[in-house]
């Protein structure tokens, strides 16, 4: 990326020699000789940094300054002055000047300090431009449930998002999103473009983690050789997320009560106060207040930590999200996987919105994962059966699923104790075996015209064929009866 860069000096030498650098080097340049006619290049060219020398005629360049940080602030802007003008320079610093050089200087020392102001935006871009990435990747207006329960869930956390100072505790089973949620508050928070910094409070023995919050100084313990800072200052003016914070022990549970209170805290070994600008956002699996009764979480941390509590439901009671949820991951693992997917067979569905989940979100991301790499991605025709393309995958079916899902009793009619099973022979069924009964009899009744079959049961025509290779090295496995070349049952 070629840069602009704007140099403000009345001496037309120096110009000069600058303006030719910053050229060799690849800049593009533009000159004023007035402080009106560098603001007039900076409305049209919006250059990327100002060189403004202290003293020039007309506007001076500390005016300049004032009028580059009201009008374009993003422009990094170094002062230029003659010795005997240090102050004013420092007057430049105080109003938001990257840096001063003072006359005369050597070229080279300019081309360094341009060079670092050039980093400096380079960083900055990157860093707007992954905020902006994280915003389109944890944005709460794109969230929707068909829950209602979830719904009010994720119309209080785009309210809590609005109040960034305001302490929040989500609270949810293991898998349910709570870090996801903690990210979406903050990238839609006003402290967006400000450090997330997260630490899982159960990682960490309880000294190591005291130290990793609050940071420490010199000789605070064995092997403390020079300062470190703390979690807390490297999320400062940003948002810290403290996973499992009911691992936490009594004593940094003490010290983290002062930080929500008073913002400040002392790094270990330390007396100095240090002041820090956080939003904390904690989560938890535990019931905090199971945990305040029987002592081992401080009452009045409880209470800082939960101003605004929110509280994920586990994924099997939000059955009519778990679809939506399993296709919205299959789009991501089709680029990532290079597979060309498009949705779930009825039954497929069907197995996955009746699974109670137990992992919930982690688990149905590992189960789309997971049945996307076993799914072939072509199907071979078996002889004497009618021809069907060779083409990238459609559908995940029942066959792909891990066995405690596709192995779930099947629901057809009700027994004496009202639960809906089918048994053969004092057993449940598998489903994949009531397969084997429906699909026959619909190819029997179709005079064995996949097609029409397929049309039927709603499923792709290698679909069958898949199933039916399925149950043939079944049926040999059992000694059964197995599907012959035709298709039909043979003995």
């Amino acid at each position: 990326m070629a840069y602009s860069i704007l140099v403000l000096d009345d001496v037309e030498l120096t110009v000069r020699l600058i303006k030719r650098a910053l050229r060799e080097e690849g800049y593009e340049v533009f000159v004023a000789m007035r402080g009106d006619e560098a603001l007039k290049i900076l409305a049209e060219e919006k250059p990327d940094l100002a060189l403004l020398d202290v003293v020039v005629p007309g506007m001076d360049g500390i005016e300049v300054l004032r009028q580059i940080k009201l009008l374009q602030p993003g422009t990094v802007v170094v002062m230029m002055s003659a010795f005997h003008m240090v102050e004013r320079a420092v007057e430049a610093m105080k109003l938001g000047a990257y840096d001063y050089l003072v006359k005369p200087f050597h070229i080279s020392d300019l081309l360094g300090t341009v060079q670092r102001a050039v980093e400096m935006l380079s960083l900055r871009l990157r860093v707007r431009e992954t905020v902006e990435s994280a915003k389109g990747l944890y944005d709460l207006q794109g969230l929707f449930s068909r829950n209602v329960r979830m719904r009010e869930i994720l119309q209080l956390t785009r309210k809590a998002a609005e109040s960034d100072k305001t302490t929040i505790l989500i609270l949810g089973e293991s898998g349910t999103g709570k870090g996801v949620l903690a990210r979406a508050i903050h990238y839609n928070s006003q402290r967006a473009a400000m450090p997330l910094i997260e630490l899982n409070c159960a990682a960490l023995p309880d000294t190591l983690l005291e130290s990793e919050l609050f940071g420490f100084e010199p000789g605070a313990f064995t092997d403390a050789r020079r300062r470190k800072q703390g979690l807390l200052e490297r999320a400062d003016k940003g948002t810290l997320l403290l996973d499992e914070i009911s691992n936490m022990s009594p004593s940094v549970q003490a010290k983290l009560l002062r930080v929500l209170e008073e913002g400040t805290f002392i790094r270990l070994g330390g007396t100095r106060t240090v002041k820090v600008d956080v939003r904390i956002i904690a989560a938890t699996n535990a019931d905090l207040k199971k945990a305040v009764a029987q002592g081992r979480f401080r009452e009045d941390l409880f209470y800082r930590v939960n101003v605004v509590p929110i509280t994920l439901l586990p994924l099997r009671e939000r059955k009519e999200d778990i679809v939506p949820l399993a296709l919205d991951m299959m789009r991501k693992y089709n680029h990532e996987l290079k597979k060309h997917f498009t949705g779930f067979t009825p039954a497929a569905a069907e197995l996955l919105m009746r699974y109670p989940w137990p992992g919930n979100i982690r688990e149905l991301r590992n189960v789309v994962e997971r049945s996307m790499i076993l799914t072939p991605s072509q199907v071979q025709v078996q002889a004497g059966l009618s021809a069907a393309p060779t083409a990238t995958e459609a559908e995940i079916d029942v066959d792909v699923l891990p066995e405690e899902i596709r192995d779930l009793p099947v629901e057809t009619e009700e027994n004496g104790s009202g639960v809906e099973t089918v048994s053969s022979g004092g057993h449940f069924i598998t489903l994949r075996e009531l397969e084997e009964r429906y699909i026959n009899e619909v190819l029997v009744a179709c005079r064995w015209n996949k097609t029409q079959a397929a049309r039927i049961l709603g499923i792709h025509p290698t679909s069958i064929l898949r199933r039916l290779k399925e149950d043939r090295r079944d049926k040999k496995g059992r000694g059964d009866s197995e599907i012959t070349s035709s298709g039909k049952w043979g003995s």
